[in-house]
């Protein structure tokens, strides 16, 4: 008879399941600190906010630049 067929052969790639237990923990940890003091709940809490970006700055036209190089 042949060997019983096993799905999910192990992976060596694969993350180490108690380094990825630990991260989520900490991700709760600090989603629950964020929740805290949030009532009512009007913004999200900062875990799960992306970091502002260059786009969100407001935007300058071409004389304010130009002006601004100026002063």
């Amino acid at each position: 008879m042949a060997e019983k067929f096993d799905p999910a052969p192990f992976d060596r790639h694969a993350e180490d399941p108690a380094a990825a237990v630990a991260a989520d923990r900490e991700m709760r940890r600090k989603l629950a600190a964020g929740l805290e003091g949030s009532f009512p709940a009007s913004d999200p809490p900062s875990s799960s906010q992306p970091a502002p970006s260059r786009h969100d700055a407001p935007q300058q036209t071409l004389w304010q630049r130009v002006v601004g190089f100026f002063k």
